[in-house]
């Protein structure tokens, strides 16, 4: 089977978003993991900005991976992907030239679709996900995204954490970056369909879900009736492949089966207890 265009699979994806269903995502960490999820019949791909750290540099979400780094592990899967692939780009790597710069070379990878969220740079340690930018600030780095994509066809997906907001400061923000011109909008932290429906009634384009396979959010009918098009349920699959790499070694060496699970094991082999310990020791982090 050929591989699709680059240009065929971004197209696919505005199908997505223009279609009255939600899709549920595949988390492709490595081309292989793409090529898998396309052949069993998964309509779309994300590699994750946590996943890629762990995949890259065995680190935890800390904003340690850098734009070329995760460029590259978006360009392996660019190569080779069979189905639409999301860049989770975090918050684009700095500030809005910093977004620019972020578009031209994950557009470069081939990716259908990223995300851009409103997340503080540098982030606070062991806050990543919690303290956002101001509204004018994040629609500043929106716009330079829209203006630095040369591709009308690959779809910029505004992020934000619902969970850290009000619902009126999340109706705001959402609001306001719809009226910039993304493709879609993103958001974490959703409670439940009273929490969804309070907010996505003010919102006219596709939303995308990060779930993390919320039961409050299981009814894909529902959802799809509420504009969610897209839903990310994580990363089980990359986690799954961790757990199997250890069994096997473990098996390989005659070592008794353990009783940690996959979320254990990636804690405990990444580089989770230095990067702790550095930021105790220069950041005078207490934890």
């Amino acid at each position: 089977m050929a591989t699709p265009s680059q240009h065929d699979l971004r197209n696919d994806f505005r199908a997505l978003l223009a279609s009255g269903k939600c899709y549920y995502t595949a988390s492709t960490f490595d081309p292989m993991s793409a090529r898998i999820a396309a052949d069993l019949g998964f309509e779309v791909g994300i590699l994750g900005g946590s996943v890629a750290s762990l995949q890259v540099l065995a680190a935890p979400d800390f904003a340690l991976i850098t734009l070329s780094e995760f460029t590259e592990q978006a360009t392996r899967i660019g190569r080779v992907a069979r189905l639409p692939i999301i860049a989770d780009a975090d918050h684009g790597y700095g500030n809005a030239l910093n977004v620019m710069r972020t578009i031209v070379e994950l557009e470069r990878a081939g990716v259908a679709a990223l995300t851009i969220e409103d997340t503080l740079l540098p982030a606070k340690y062991g806050h990543k996900s919690t303290d956002l930018i101001p509204v004018e600030e994040a629609v500043g780095k929106l716009k330079a995204a829209l203006e630095a994509r040369i591709d009308p066809i690959m779809s910029i997906i505004a992020r934000t954490n619902a969970g850290q907001l009000t619902t009126e400061e999340t109706i705001e923000r959402v609001k306001a970056y719809q009226a910039v011109g993304v493709d879609g909008i993103c958001m974490v932290g959703i409670r439940d369909f009273d929490h969804l429906e309070a907010i996505t009634q003010h919102i006219s384009i596709p939303v995308m879900l990060v779930s993390y396979d919320n039961p409050e959010l299981s009814d894909r009918d529902r959802l799809a009736a509420n504009g969610v098009r897209i839903i990310v349920n994580g990363h089980a699959a990359y986690f799954a492949a961790i757990k199997a790499t250890y069994d096997c070694l473990r098996e390989q060496r005659g070592i008794a089966e353990g009783t940690l699970n996959a979320s254990e094991l990636s804690t405990r082999y990444s580089t989770l207890k230095e990067n702790r310990a550095f930021a105790s020791k220069y950041m005078d982090v207490q934890e």
